[in-house]
């Protein structure tokens, strides 16, 4: 299932396993870590909320009271203290989303550090079937609709609950007879809400779904940029991109579609209400039973009730995004490696035998089709091994193995008569250098790529390694010398240049083994 989980027609399924409710509850242990400030948060965002509420009940003051009786020094002060209370809402939000953004990057930043470290326990087999740019959208915009979702949509979503609640409540309490007859359009509204939510929800999905087709997409034809221009591939790169740009359109447009009559028709309703609040209004009046005040009051209340509607439609499709997210994002962290360590690993430190692979049967795809036919031969320590065959025949097969980057189906590999699946992929491979005639050079500059940042290792060791492989002339020539910066992919040097920085990182942790993969293949015989 790890291959396959990244395939459109099997992804669903996979995700089907992770319910929203188990996604949203391995989200808690995240959050406990900040509940004091998410307290916090909701107390504020409380005290806002409720403020808000208090200004038409003092407009209806106004109305009533300060103009009716011709006090304009109370009428003055009225208005005073609306502003006051406004500034005073204004500043409550704002120090409330200051601080439930710092929390959600925190939140986002824990989930994002145990998402890498999963992905670096994954094995080779798993980025052999996953393209790039599927897992970067994992990891950021996955990842980033549930920063959304707990930084501006839960909060919203309370804060719109509390303020219907709040509306309602002054409602009831200044005319229960005006309230009760608007009440009786919330059901209408509530079950056109439910309505297009459920027709949408599923489109939601696959917009998600094909936004990181199209994501992948891009990146892996951007990646691949030079081949593309040098076959004159761009007519191909075009219309794949059209298409999956295509497949995406057709569910945003229904979507879209979709938004548009339901904002159309909450628009409806809202005149509807206040229509409603003016035709009682003003037969009530004459009978005492309602003033000027009250239904001004009203009619404002009504455009704030319609505050969370009109947001309904982006809440519900952050919340869609943040749903289908979760699901990937711990459908992603529910893969495990198919070579897991041993429970009770053998200790192993250093090479002092030799390696043998004994009777070695391995397939790519699990079938019939074998890299490796029943392969057995012996490398005693010392000794300088070449492979030589055939493209295809299995020479690369060989090192990845050895590597243990996968398990062969059948037979066994050992070093020191201990079988590698035994010993910890850490202490092996910490044993083993490798360089591949494909190189990469990772961000930074020229000492850290040799290092690979390992603190154990010093300037005088990578200066060392850099003279034995002869990589030392070139590098004290740059500018920034070791410091000298690596662009992207190492553009800045010359493919000989990047193998012997290549070679120079294989040769600094002093492995007791040396594989090399074609890697000489750039390199002047010289050299």
């Amino acid at each position: 299932m790890t291959g396959e989980f990244y395939e459109n027609e099997k992804i669903t399924e996979e995700e089907k396993v992770i319910s929203w409710k188990t996604a949203f509850g391995r989200l808690m242990p995240l959050l406990k870590e900040h509940f004091r400030m998410l307290v916090v948060c909701f107390l504020l965002l409380t005290g806002a909320t409720l403020l808000s509420l208090y200004w038409p009940i003092l407009l209806k003051r106004a109305l009533d009271v300060n103009i009716k009786n011709g006090d304009f020094g109370a009428l003055i002060m009225t208005v005073v203290i609306i502003g006051v209370i406004q500034g005073t809402t204004i500043l409550l939000q704002y120090i409330q989303r200051i601080k439930l953004e710092i929390v959600g990057q925190d939140i986002m930043l824990d989930l994002k550090r145990k998402l890498f470290r999963h992905i670096l326990s994954l094995d080779v087999s798993f980025f052999d079937k996953n393209p790039v740019g599927r897992l970067m959208a994992r990891i950021e915009s996955d990842a980033e609709s549930l920063r959304l979702l707990f930084t501006n949509t839960v909060v919203l979503v309370i804060g719109d609950i509390i303020l219907i609640a709040g509306i309602f409540g002054i409602m009831f309490y200044y005319s229960w007879r005006l309230a009760s007859i608007l009440l009786g359009i919330m059901p209408i509204l509530l079950i056109l809400t439910i309505i297009f939510e459920k027709k949408t929800s599923p489109k939601f999905f696959e917009v998600r779904k094909k936004m990181a087709e199209v994501t992948a997409t891009l990146t892996e034809f951007l990646q691949g940029m030079s081949i593309i221009q040098i076959f004159h591939r761009g007519d191909y790169a075009r219309k794949r991109l059209n298409h999956v740009n295509r497949l995406k359109f057709i569910d945003d447009r229904y979507v879209n579609i979709a938004v548009i009559l339901y904002f159309n028709t909450v628009f409806f309703f809202e005149y509807v209400m206040i229509a409603l609040v003016l035709f009682f209004g003003v037969l009530w009046i004459e009978s005492g039973v309602i003033t000027v005040g009250t239904i001004s009051m009203f009619i404002v209340l009504i455009w704030r009730s319609f505050e969370p509607i009109w947001r309904t439609s982006e809440q519900l499709s952050n919340i869609q995004k943040a749903v289908a997210g979760a699901k990937r994002i711990f459908a992603l962290l529910s893969q495990e490696s198919t070579l897991p360590d041993p429970a009770v690993p053998v200790a192993w430190k250093k090479l002092k035998d030799g390696i043998r692979f004994e009777n070695v049967w391995f397939s790519y795809t699990n079938d019939d089709n074998y890299a490796l036919r029943d392969i057995s031969f012996d490398i005693p320590v010392g000794r300088k091994t070449a492979l030589v065959g055939m493209t295809g025949g299995g020479k690369s097969t060989v090192i990845s193995l050895l590597l243990r980057l996968y398990d062969p189906q059948k037979g066994r590999i050992t070093v020191d008569g201990i079988d590698i699946r035994n010993i910890t992929k850490t202490d092996l491979r910490r044993r083993f250098a490798l360089v591949l005639q494909d190189i990469h050079l990772f961000p930074g500059d020229i000492k850290s790529n040799i290092a690979l940042e390992s603190k154990s290792i010093t300037d005088r060791q990578i200066i060392s390694s850099a003279r034995t492989v002869k990589a030392h002339r070139f590098i004290e020539r740059l500018p920034g010398g070791y410091n000298t910066g690596i662009s992207e992919k190492g553009a800045n040097f010359s493919r000989g240049e990047r193998q012997l920085l290549s070679f120079a990182r294989a040769l600094v942790a002093d492995p007791d083994v040396l594989l090399l993969d074609e890697a000489t293949s750039s390199v002047d015989p010289e050299t």
